[in-house]
């Protein structure tokens, strides 16, 4: 199904509900929406972390658990 088809069958589907079940469909998509943008955020941070070389120390240290 493409974009514009399920759009229309969307907006067809809503057409026919009644206005309480309009408002329950569009608060579940601002969920929907809140929810992905939380996760492309989550992602974004992640990159920048492991793209940092904030860390890389760490990489370098001697393994402490080796000295005893």
């Amino acid at each position: 199904m493409n974009r514009e088809i399920g759009i229309k069958a969307t907006i067809d589907h809503l057409n026919r509900f009644p206005a309480q079940k309009r408002k329950e469909v569009s608060e579940f998509a601002e969920f929907l929406l809140f929810r992905l943008e939380n996760q492309l955020t989550t992602e974004g941070i992640q990159k920048l972390v492991s793209d940092s070389k904030v860390f890389q120390f760490l990489e370098e240290e001697e393994d402490l658990n080796k000295i005893k």
